[in-house]
């Protein structure tokens, strides 16, 4: 299994077949927060999360769904988007309010990078809590080429999404046969992801917070509980997976 890191839905190429070289699995990250909340929401009941890059796709989408069984999930810059239910918090997705519902996100940054690979094969979504899930999907799927995905801010580079991206490949390489021989990298990011990972697989709340982003929710107030939640390694076994176009649901 060869793995390509892009840190934000910018910089990965045009979607190629696999036989023309593309990828047969794509994972998308977002640790803070939108993919963390994607995962949380599917552990605690929500039918599905449907994606959209702009609020107006979104607005059209939910107004034909049944009012009960939906919620609209909207963030722009860090806030939650004014007249949504919810925002991109992990913790507001309790069982109580997202059981059995459909949720329809639209965030800055996370839910561009799920439509630029949208014609993927396999199309998973992983955060620190579900890190090992995700590379065990991977492994046990037999992918040949995976692109992991980074959200990034704004086309920037993100600190917390690299830290996943190396984490994830970190996982996939311990769960190998043969180690470093049965997973290899395909880009220089991938590697660089990686000795991130080393650096701060022990601290991830720190390094959450020492990113930009981090510095970023820590201005617009206390997210003390949500820097918990998204650090929090391996606390998740549930994996996010694009069941139809745009379409995540829990496997």
């Amino acid at each position: 299994m060869q793995i390509s890191y892009f840190h934000s839905s910018e910089c990965v190429p045009p979607v190629r077949s696999l036989a023309e070289g593309g990828p047969d699995a794509a994972v998308v990250i977002d640790v803070l927060r939108a993919t963390t909340t994607i995962a949380w929401s599917l552990q605690n009941g929500a039918e599905a999360i449907e994606a959209f890059a702009n609020l107006e796709e979104l607005e059209a989408a939910a107004a034909a769904w049944p009012a009960q069984q939906r919620l609209r999930a909207g963030e722009r810059g860090g806030q939650r988007v004014a007249g949504y239910d919810l925002g991109n918090s992990p913790l507001a997705v309790t069982p109580e309010l997202v059981g059995g519902k459909r949720i329809f996100m639209s965030t800055t940054n996370g839910t561009r990078s799920l439509a630029a690979v949208k014609s993927v094969p396999l199309l998973l979504t992983a955060c620190l809590p579900n890190r090992t899930a995700v590379a065990r999907r991977l492994l046990e799927q037999e992918c040949s080429r995976v692109w992991i995905v980074g959200s990034g801010w704004e086309g920037d580079y993100s600190l917390e999404d690299s830290l996943a991206a190396g984490a994830v490949a970190s996982a996939a390489i311990e769960m190998a046969v043969a180690p470093h021989i049965g997973v290899s990298f395909g880009n220089d990011e991938m590697l660089a992801a990686l000795a991130l990972w080393q650096q701060w697989h022990l601290d991830t709340e720190t390094c959450l917070r020492t990113a930009s982003h981090g510095q970023r929710l820590i201005n617009l107030g206390d997210h003390d509980a949500d820097f918990a939640c998204c650090a929090a390694v391996d606390s998740l076994q549930l994996v996010p997976f694009q069941a139809e176009p745009g379409v995540l649901k829990a496997s």
